[in-house]
């Protein structure tokens, strides 16, 4: 049975005081729990923070990773972060193809998949993030864009590659609006991109932890990850406060 995992993405948000807070809530709340968490959990934090959160989450029940990552190993690339400096710091985690990557300074499919492979080569678990715009949907392009994003990665990688990758789907029309597809829509988006992975490798499928990432919050992520095909949560606003974070962990 696949193990549960929620990341809280901050996205551009934070700073050294509100960050100790946050993060010493959250480990205190997982200490305080009964028993041990049925999920795994991480953050994914702005560049700067990773040294922060290497000093205070290190032996916790937190891991911890970055929000982006070059496909370069090092040269003359300025402000771009390579994922051997994030390794230095103790991540884990990198996402890689986050709706506002794509849409904000148009990384391609491609793109994505040249940054998961930079990822993967330093030891580095990348989220792979796939989802459609409201146009799309209403198009009934679903199915196509998500399958094309995610074709592109795996295209480039090898089965035993595809094993270390997790998928996060983020319906595009259901971040930061307060809109969420449906335990039944994001079921049928999860089922879809697990078939299409079970194409590659049916045994890589069905062990792959697909998130969800769309305005998951505590009321909602108890219905959302009680779906099959749903293995925990790639977390926005909720994971800017320890309780609602807390709330969304426990929920599984």
């Amino acid at each position: 049975m696949r193990r549960k995992l929620v990341i809280g993405n901050w996205k551009m948000n934070g700073n050294r005081a509100g960050n100790t807070a946050l993060l010493s809530g959250i480990v205190a709340g997982l200490n305080d729990a009964v028993g041990k968490p049925c999920a795994d959990c991480a953050v994914c934090v702005p560049a700067p923070y990773l040294a922060q959160c290497q000093a205070e989450l290190e032996g916790t029940p937190v891991a911890w990773g970055a929000q982006d990552l070059s496909v370069h190993a090092a040269g003359a690339y300025t402000g771009e972060v390579s994922a051997q400096m994030l390794v230095d710091f103790g991540s884990t985690y990198v996402l890689c193809g986050h709706s506002e990557r794509r849409a904000y300074h148009a990384e391609s499919s491609e793109l994505v998949a040249q940054k998961t492979v930079a990822a993967l080569a330093a030891g580095l678990t990348p989220v792979v993030c796939v989802g459609e715009t409201l146009a799309q949907r209403e198009a009934g392009q679903t199915e196509a864009v998500i399958c094309g994003q995610l074709q592109a990665v795996l295209d480039v990688l090898t089965v035993e590659q595809v094993a270390k990758l997790v998928l996060a789907y983020e319906p595009v029309w259901a971040i930061g609006t307060g809109k969420t597809a449906t335990p039944e829509i994001a079921q049928a988006a999860h089922a879809f991109l697990r078939a299409r992975l079970a194409q590659k490798d049916a045994a890589v499928a069905q062990g792959m932890q697909i998130l969800y990432g769309g305005s998951m919050k505590p009321e909602n992520a108890k219905e959302l990850m009680a779906q099959p095909d749903i293995d925990g949560g790639l977390i926005g606003g909720a994971a800017l406060k320890a309780t609602d974070f807390l709330g969304i962990i426990q929920a599984v």
